[in-house]
C-alpha cells in the first residue's frame, strides 16, 4: 500500500476542512472532486476569470448529494485581502491554485499577471497565516527553471526566468520561504510540469496544447505546433497532481515542509510524439481515421526547449508515487474529451 492509499483511508475516517482557490478551474475542480469523494469539507474560492461553473456542475454530478453538502463556494478575487481572510476562516489546509497561467498571456499583459500571481499570492499567505492554517500548499511552476540547461530538472538548480509568468512563480517561492522563516508558517510549493487531463479547457487563446489537439482532431480541424515539434515536455496526468497536493498538505515529516517539489511523471515526450499519441486515441475512440493536418509555426517567445523533472525528492519526502504515465493519462483524457467535445 502506498502512502497515498493510506492517506485516503485516514481522510475518510477523519474529515478536515480544506480551502481550494481557483476551485472552478481545471486543477482546482479535480482537487474538489477527490476531496469531496473522501468526505472532506471544502471551501472553494474562484472569480471565474479562467474557471467555469460547468466544472463545478460536473463535480456535483460525480459525487453523492450528501458529499456535495460539504462544499461551500465563495465567488471572489484573491486580489482583495478581505476575500482571502473570509475564505480562510475555519480552514485546516489551503491548496492555492488560483493564478493567471500562460507564458504568452504574461508577455502580453505582465501587470495583470503580476497582480494575480504576486499580489494575490501575498494576500493568501497573509490570510492563511492570520487564520493559523496548518499547511499552505501552492501551485509553483517548472517555468522557474528558466534558462538552466541541465536535465533532469532538480529543485535547487534554477536559472534566469524567461517570461513575466516565470518571474511571478519564482517570487511566490521567495515569499513562501520568507513566511516560513519569519512567521514559522508551514508552506510547500509544487512545481507543476505539464499537467493535463479531464476538464482542461480546449478553448481560448491561451489553452494548453493537449486539450487543443484533442478538440482539433475530434472536429477534423488542423493542429498547430510551435517550432519543429522536437520540443519536449514532462507531461503529468491530473490524478498524479491531485495525489501530490494531498500528500504535501498532510506530510508529517518536519523535513518535508517549507520546501518545493517537482510534480511530474519523470519522462520526456516530444510534441511530435504527443500528437501521434493523441491522434491514435482519437481514432480509436471515434473509429474514424483522422483527416486533419499538422501545421508547423514559428517557435514561441519565452518557451523552454526541453523539460524533464527529477521527482526523487517528492518520492522520498512526500511518498509521491505517480500512478499514471502519459499513455495511461491520455487514455483517460481521451474518454473525457470524446464524451464532452463530440
Amino acid at each position: 500500500m502506498t502512502r497515498y492509499d493510506s492517506l485516503k483511508n485516514d481522510l475518510l475516517k477523519s474529515p478536515s476542512t480544506w480551502l481550494v482557490t481557483g476551485v472552478a478551474g481545471f486543477i482546482g475542480s479535480n482537487l474538489l472532486e477527490t476531496l469531496l469523494q473522501l468526505n472532506q469539507k471544502v471551501v472553494g474560492l474562484d472569480n471565474f476569470s479562467t474557471g467555469h461553473k460547468h466544472n463545478l456542475d460536473e463535480v456535483k454530478n460525480l459525487i453523492s448529494p450528501d458529499q456535495w453538502t460539504n462544499f461551500t463556494f465563495l465567488q471572489g478575487d484573491i486580489r482583495e485581502i478581505q476575500t482571502c481572510h473570509k475564505a480562510c476562516q475555519g480552514v485546516d489546509y489551503v491548496l492555492h491554485q488560483a493564478a493567471l497561467g500562460s507564458v504568452p498571456r504574461s508577455i502580453e499583459d505582465p501587470a495583470l499577471t503580476n497582480a494575480n500571481n504576486i499580489d494575490g499570492f501575498l494576500n493568501m499567505l497573509i490570510a492563511a497565516r492570520d487564520a493559523k492554517i496548518k499547511r499552505f500548499v501552492y501551485a509553483a511552476s517548472s517555468s522557474t527553471y528558466g534558462d538552466h540547461p541541465d536535465l533532469p530538472k532538480q529543485e535547487p538548480n534554477i536559472g534566469k526566468p524567461l517570461s513575466p509568468y516565470a518571474v511571478t512563480k519564482l517570487v511566490n517561492e521567495l515569499y513562501a520561504d520568507v513566511f516560513a522563516r519569519t512567521y514559522d508558517f508551514n508552506t510547500i510549493g509544487l512545481r507543476y510540469f505539464n499537467i493535463f487531463g479531464q476538464r482542461q479547457d480546449p478553448n481560448g487563446a491561451y489553452a494548453a496544447v493537449i486539450p487543443k489537439w484533442f478538440a482539433a482532431l475530434l472536429k477534423g480541424d488542423d493542429s498547430f505546433i510551435n517550432g519543429d515539434g522536437e520540443t519536449s515536455r514532462d507531461f503529468c496526468f491530473i490524478d498524479n497532481c491531485v495525489q501530490a497536493n494531498l500528500l504535501a498538505a498532510t506530510a508529517q515529516s518536519g523535513n518535508a515542509t517549507n520546501q518545493v517539489y517537482n510534480v511530474a511523471f519523470g519522462e520526456r515526450t516530444t510534441l511530435n510524439q504527443l500528437h501521434e499519441l493523441i491522434k491514435l486515441r482519437v481514432e480509436q475512440s471515434t473509429h474514424k481515421t483522422g483527416t486533419s493536418h499538422l501545421i508547423y509555426r514559428d517557435f514561441r517567445a519565452g518557451d523552454v526547449r526541453h523539460s524533464l523533472a527529477d521527482i526523487s525528492k517528492a518520492k522520498e519526502l512526500l511518498g509521491y508515487a505517480p500512478q499514471y504515465s502519459i499513455e495511461k493519462g491520455l487514455d483517460k483524457a481521451a474518454q473525457w474529451y470524446t464524451a464532452n467535445l463530440t
